[in-house]
Order: structure tokens, then sequence, then C-alpha cells
């Protein structure tokens, strides 16, 4: 294969090809036509000349005969009967000669002899037979007979020969064209052999070369790519054939370049992620460490802290009451500031062992009755309700899956909150109600309290973020940094919706049933109308701008004066929280109107 060949494309060299082979049989199928019309030529010549031809010029010769024997028959016998065959050929014979010379005319010689055995005839008719009719009219049988004899019979002799030579050189002509068409024919039948051969060839040179300059690139090409498939991307791909293929070959070339590369950076991060995941590893144990530190602390915290913390607080507190009046107003302030920081202590160490508790020490996940859980909390509430004639109700609320413990401490911290961030000489009103939010519940505490500020809605449940002193609201400011964590540990989130004109809205989320959720999809198929449920007075509503002046998020349970209220008991059997105002006295519960009113 030549250079210039070999640059050829694949589409360039299979028209190349065919156009060869279509050229090849455009010629051999020309030839066929003009041989085949050759051919059709001379059948006809054949069947619708010489055939006729041959037939008249028998009947023609047959014609003479009968004249010949009738005028014969004449002479011999005077019976004018006799004469009939002779005088009905004459117009028969003309015919014949007519139609003969019709079909003859293209071939001089035998029309010169067809003139010759016509007149022949003619002569032979003048000389022979009109006499003897004449003579025999008027002489009787024997003057005809006379005339008869071998003169007369060597003229029809003649006339015999020359229609002899006619019908030898029509058929001399007949078989001419007979070899013609075997001839022709002959021809066409090699001719579709050659067009056969040269399909065949073009064919097998066709398969040959698709083999040569696509089958066997096209596998090379492959079992290369396979290399590569099965790991060996350092392999470089390389093309053989037409253009296209070197094409193909490059772009795949191109291609695994270009995976070997994202591969390179695959393994550095992967190299980078085992650093970094051992790294994690390491934390993981360092934080498994700590927890481990952690829950050591709580355990001084909850046993060894607490002894001298109570010790403190106790003498302090006789110190106060045995000594009060007995000493100056500076010893009585100092005792007091040793009493209430004491018990401050033990309120924060209390409300970090609930904190660090929560996700940790766990009874299982169970299906939890939050109204069941609100008339514990309207019980663990009363004492402060009481206090400032507040009033707590709630909505019909579901059933979750969740730990009671922590649902009770979530409800009792954000009912607290409510209670002690009042609005002075209003008397509070909390109203808890639920509904259902896609695949979740979203349950509302609202009140009428001094509110909060926008820019404070994410600082509240920030462990320790106060936003007053704690001498104007007291408190741990731990309180809504536990309601945050327990709303997550139960999968869900919370927040403060500031669009309220007056008081506060704190929202959470918590994980719904399936069966409540299935349900609800039934009901709105059933009506048209969107899943949820609005239970008591209005609830929802999104985190937007709201009243000013809320509180530093401080733990459950404090009234007006900070009590820590409704928390988890320790291994001591004290409450996380000890309360310093009217507060943790045991309540009524909740009544069949889900109101709890204290007046």
């Amino acid at each position: 294969m030549t250079t210039g060949a070999r640059g050829w494309t694949l589409r360039r060299r299979v028209v190349a090809l065919l156009a060869v082979a279509g050229v090849l049989l455009g010629i051999l199928v020309a030839a066929v036509i003009v041989v085949a019309a050759q051919n059709r030529q001379y059948a006809h010549e054949v069947l619708d000349r010489w055939g006729p031809l041959r037939a008249q010029s028998q009947e023609l010769l047959a014609v003479l005969v009968n004249q010949e024997t009738a005028v014969r028959g004449y002479a011999v016998t005077g019976d004018r009967a006799n004469l009939t065959p002779y005088t009905t050929s004459l117009d028969r014979e003309q015919d014949l000669y007519q139609a003969m010379r019709s079909l003859i005319s293209p071939y001089p010689d035998l029309a010169r002899q067809l003139d010759t055995v016509e007149a022949g005839a003619a002569a032979w008719r003048a000389t022979v037979a009109e006499p003897v009719i004449q003579a025999t009219n008027q002489g009787g049988t024997a003057a005809g007979q006379v005339l008869i004899g071998d003169q007369s019979r060597q003229r029809f002799d003649a006339i015999r020969s020359s229609l002899a030579a006619l019908q030898e050189g029509i058929l001399a002509e007949r078989e001419e064209g007979a070899r013609n068409i075997y001839r022709t024919s002959t021809l066409v039948v090699v001719l579709l052999i050659v067009a056969a051969l040269v399909v065949v060839v073009a064919g097998v040179v066709l398969l040959v070369s698709l083999d040569r300059i696509v089958v066997r690139p096209l596998t090379d090409l492959a079992g290369q790519v396979r290399e590569v498939a099965e790991g060996d991307y350092r392999h470089r791909i390389t093309g053989s054939g037409p253009p296209e293929f070197l094409t193909v070959a490059g772009d795949v070339d191109a291609m695994r370049q270009k995976i070997a590369k994202e591969l390179d950076e695959v393994r550095e991060a992967r190299e980078r992620i085992e650093w970094v995941n051992s790294q994690l590893q390491k934390q993981a144990e360092e934080l498994t460490r700590s927890n481990r530190d952690l829950e050591q602390f709580a355990y001084v915290a909850s046993h060894d802290l607490q002894e001298p913390l109570r010790k403190v607080a106790s003498f302090c507190q006789l110190l106060q009451r045995r000594y009060a009046g007995q000493l100056d107003e500076r010893a009585d302030q100092y005792i007091a500031f040793a009493v209430d920081g004491a018990q401050r202590m033990q309120r924060l160490i209390n409300d970090l062992l609930a904190f660090s508790r929560i996700g940790r020490l766990t009874t299982g996940f169970t299906e939890v009755d939050l109204n069941k859980v609100m008339g514990d909390v309207a019980a663990q509430t009363e004492a402060a309700r009481q206090y400032t004639d507040g009033e707590l109700t709630w909505g019909e609320l579901p059933v979750i899956r969740g730990e009671e413990p922590l649902l009770t401490n979530l409800l009792a911290n954000l009912v607290s909150n409510s209670i002690k961030f009042r609005r002075p000489d209003v008397p509070p009103k909390v109203h808890v109600s639920a509904r259902l939010v896609g695949d979740e519940w979203e349950i509302s505490c609202e009140d009428n309290g001094i509110g909060i500020e926008p820019e404070f809605a994410d600082k509240i449940f920030v462990i320790f973020q106060r936003l007053h002193a704690k001498d104007a609201y007291p408190g741990t400011g731990i309180g809504l940094a536990i309601v945050k964590k327990i709303v997550e540990y139960h999968g869900g989130r919370v927040w403060v919706d500031t669009s309220l004109s007056e008081g506060t809205a704190i929202r959470f989320t918590l994980p719904a049933l399936p069966e409540d959720v299935q349900a609800a999809a039934a009901g709105d198929a059933a009506d048209g109308t969107t899943a949820g449920t609005e239970d008591g007075a209005a609830d929802g509503g999104s985190v937007d701008d709201g009243p000013a002046g809320r509180a530093d998020g401080g733990p459950a349970g404090d009234p007006a004066d900070g009590a820590t209220g409704a928390g988890p008991v320790d291994g001591d059997g004290d409450r996380a929280g000890t309360a310093d105002g009217p507060d943790g006295q045991p309540g009524s519960g909740r009544t069949g109107d889900m109101r709890e009113t204290v007046g």
C-alpha cells in the first residue's frame, strides 16, 4: 500500500472499491443489454421473416405445381373442371409474391431470385399453359397434348429450379439467424457469468479489505483498551489503519491519560483521607479518653464535690439563722453572699450533670404520649404558676418515639422559661400545641411574655449564654441549651419564631410515627386538604421579627427567683436543680380539658 493510499479514509477506500465494482458491473450490464437486443433482433428475423418466407416459398411451389397439373389434366381430359385449380391459384400466386416481396426486400439477392421465379412463371403461362388451354379449347385434347412435351416440361423445371434456389437462400439466411441467436445467447450467459465473478471478486476484496483495514485495527485497539481496563493505565494506546481509527485511538488515549491523572489524584486524595482517618482515629481515641475523664468528673462532681458544697451551704445557713442580727450589718451581708454562692454553685453543678447525661445515659426509645408528659409538666410547674397566677393550656398532642424523662425535662424547661420571663403585672399564659408537617411533628410553646429580639434568637440556645444580669432574671443559663440538646438527640431541630407581635413562640420538631404520616396522607387524598393538626390556640410561624427583651434561657423550673426544677435525678437522689423560690412542689396534673389555670 502506498503512502498516499495509507492516508485515505475508510469512507474513501470503500467508495473507491464500490466505484470500481460499479463501473465494471455497469459496463457488463450495458454489454448484456446490447447483446440481448441483438439476440432479440436475430430471433425476430428468424421467427417473423425467414419462417414465414420459407412457408410462403413452399406454398408458392405448391401453387405453381397445381397450375402445371391442372393444365396437363385439362389437356388430357378436356374437362373444364380440371382448370379450376389453375384459375383459382393465380390470385393466390400474386398474393404470395406480394407478401414475400415485403419480407425479402432488405435482401436484394433474394429479391432478384424471387423476380426470376415470377418472370419464369409468367413466361411458362404465356408460352405453355395459355397455348395448351387455347389449343385444347379449339382442337380438343389431341391438339393440347401435342403442345405438352419435353420442352414445356423443361420450362417448368427451370421455374422449379429457380424456386429451389430461392428456398435455399431463405434457408441459408434462416440458419445464419439461428447461429446468431445461439452466439448472442452464449455471449449473454458469458457476460452474466463475468458479472457474477465481478460481484464475487468485489465481495472478496471488500471482505479482505475490511478485515485488513477495519477488523484487525479494531481488534488491536480493543486489546489495548482491554489492557487499560484491566488496570494498566500507563499503557499507551496506539492506532493503525484508516485516519478515523487513528483519531479514535488518539481520543481513547487522551481519555486514558485523563483517567490516569484523575486516578493519581484519587490515589493522593485516598492517602490524604487515610491520613485524616488516622488522625480522626487518634482524635476519637482522645475523645474516648476525654469522655472517660468527663464521666469521672461527673462522678466526682455528683459525689465528691456535692458533699463539701452541702457542708458549706448547710453551715452558712446555720450561721445565717443563728447569728442573724447578732453581728454587724456587713457580717450578715457576707454570710448571705456565701449562702447564695453555695446554692448557685450547687445548681450549676446539677445543671451541668444534667446536660452531660443527655444522650449518654439512655433507657432506649419508647412510644411516649406527650399529653401524659404535659400532665407531668403541669404538676411540676404548678407551684411557679400559683406564685405568678399563671395559666398553662395545651392542645391534643401526638405520640412519638423518645425517652419520656428527657421529653418531660424538655417541655418543663420551656414552660418554666415562659413563666419566668413574663411581663410585669401580667399573669403569664402558656400554650403548647402540635401540627404535622411532612413526616415531622412541629410542637410550639407560646407565651405572652417579654419576647426576644431577632438578633438574639440563636444565642439563647448557647450554653451559659445570658441576655440579662442574674439579678434581673436568675438562673444558670443552661436551660435552653438542655432543650436544644434533647431535641437534637431525638432527631429534631429547635428555633425561636420571632414573627409574633407579642410574646414568644419556641418551636421544635420531632419525627412522627409512620402510621401518623400515612393517616395524614390518606386524609389529604380524601378531602384535598393539607395534613396538619392545629389544636388549641394559634401556633406556627416563621422565624422573623419579634418583640424585644427575652432573657437568657435559664434552666427549667425557675419562677420569679430563678429556681431550677424538673431536672433529672442524680446518683444521690438529688434533683438536678434546687429551688430557691416557690417551685418544685408536686402539682395536681392535667385536667380533663387540658388546661391548668392557677388563680
